[in-house]
């Protein structure tokens, strides 16, 4: 796991300078896997510490906030995803107002500099930062030579089809319910993260018992709501099963929630963090005549999302 710093620069206070890739990395989808790949094996090569320089909030949150968008990893997700990159520090920078009016030679001094010691610096090739996103790579590389410090420019990743990976298409395909693409262009499931907590034990009483997850937060993107083949990894093992994400109509209740029916357990999750890996969408939540129509339903979404799940054996 990645180390974590929030205030200052977290890093050692005897280090020999970093290699550093800075952006907001929602999603941590291939083309930003690559570019952690890469500061991780310089960083390695030039005996330096590898860091991950990120933002919270979401910069568009601070500059436009009408445009900015639901996010594709939020709170710990993030972290996880980086940790399998062996990363060695992912630092939090506040992006505040005073932030967002920083050139960027300003940024470069004040932060990459002075802050994390960057010795060398990777970024990909749209990147762009500072002051009306000024510090594009033509900008880097020049303040990079002033300063004494290397840029390295990292190219797009394209999934299998030719489309270049990015957050804003990953975004587009789960708003869509196109979990294939979006896992494409992640490299992974999508998930989402919450907390186990206690239901109503209406599942129990129609013989599917459900792990009923609290609300993740308000920024975290879901697809259309739906019931869905999943994997959900938990403190006690992963396990398969089929998650209603929406309403329960059939029995008049519109609060959207996420309740997941695991298969072959019967596990104690209580308060447990619990990630939910998204796989195939099954079918639409809708109303049914009442519990005997839907216990029979569940019986038929049940028997689909094993063979799923047989099927998309990771």
């Amino acid at each position: 796991m990645p180390e974590r710093a929030v205030d200052g620069s977290g890093l050692p206070p005897n280090g020999r300078g970093t290699v550093i890739t800075v952006g907001t990395f929602d999603g941590v989808h291939l083309g930003h896997r690559d570019v952690l790949t890469r500061i991780v094996a310089r960083a390695r090569e030039m005996s330096l510490d590898s860091v991950l320089v990120t933002f919270d909030p979401h910069p568009l949150e601070v500059v436009n906030p009408t445009a900015a968008p639901l996010l594709l990893t939020v709170g710990e997700e993030k972290l996880e995803v980086v940790a399998e990159s062996g990363v060695r520090y992912m630092a939090i920078v506040p992006f505040t107002p005073v932030l967002q009016r920083y050139s960027a030679a300003q940024f470069v001094d004040e932060v990459l500099r002075h802050r994390f010691h960057v010795k060398h610096l990777v970024i990909g090739h749209d990147h762009g930062f500072g002051r009306g996103r000024e510090g594009d790579v033509e900008v880097m590389r020049a303040l990079g030579q002033e300063r004494g410090f290397g840029v390295e420019v990292v190219s797009a990743v394209a999934t299998g089809d030719g489309r270049v990976v990015s957050s804003t298409l990953i975004r587009r395909a789960v708003a869509g319910g196109d979990l294939h693409h979006a896992a494409q262009a992640l490299g992974r499931p999508y998930s989402v993260q919450a907390r186990v907590r206690r239901g109503d034990q209406r599942g129990r009483a129609l013989g599917f018992p459900t792990v009923n997850l609290g609300s993740p937060p308000a920024r975290k993107l879901l697809p259309p709501d739906g019931v869905y083949a999943v994997r959900a990894q938990t403190p006690a093992g992963a396990f398969g099963g089929m998650m209603n994400l929406g309403g329960r109509p059939t029995f008049g209740d519109h609060a959207r929630s996420l309740e997941i029916h695991l298969f072959d357990t019967n596990v104690e999750l209580y308060g447990a963090s619990v990630r939910v890996d998204f796989v195939e969408r099954l079918r639409e939540t809708r109303a049914f005549g009442g519990p005997d129509e839907l216990k029979a339903q569940l019986k038929r979404d049940g028997e689909r999302a094993r063979a799923v799940l047989a099927r998309r054996v990771d």
